[in-house]
């Protein structure tokens, strides 16, 4: 059963449903894990590994879905990195705030997303796990 194809350097990538109620609210969890960053530094990142590496022999959807939002906290705190390096040259203290609101907002789209059942494809990330 296929959600939603998507297509990235000419490949088509086929990302599966969630097959059962504890697995939207584990995607949705797992969305939500990049909050953690506000409790220990680097727990966007962490919290939703953790969730990934436990949960990803459970359910291809998870699998999918727990790539899909450690690749985009990785990025992001890359961003969030170089905004804050920005802050030397006074830029910085726009792009960084920017950067931060632009993040949580789209953490909660994915998560929301999730919460319907539906596969969200976060934009501007890099793909570190394929």
């Amino acid at each position: 059963m296929q959600h939603e194809i998507m297509s990235q350097n000419t490949q088509e990538q086929v990302h599966p449903d969630p097959s059962s109620k504890q697995d939207s609210t584990l995607s949705v969890i797992c969305h939500l894990l990049g909050l953690a960053c506000f409790v220990f530094p680097l727990g966007n990142i962490f919290g939703p590994l953790i969730l990934w590496l436990i949960k990803r022999v459970d359910s291809p959807y998870l699998d999918a879905v727990g790539k899909e939002v450690i690749n985009f906290n990785i990025s992001w705190a890359i961003y969030t990195i170089l905004a804050a390096l920005s802050c030397f040259l006074l830029v910085g203290f726009v792009v960084l705030p920017i950067v931060m609101i632009v993040w949580l907002i789209l953490v909660i789209r994915g998560a929301l997303a999730a919460s319907d059942g539906r596969w969200y494809r976060y934009p501007l990330t890099l793909r570190f796990l394929k």
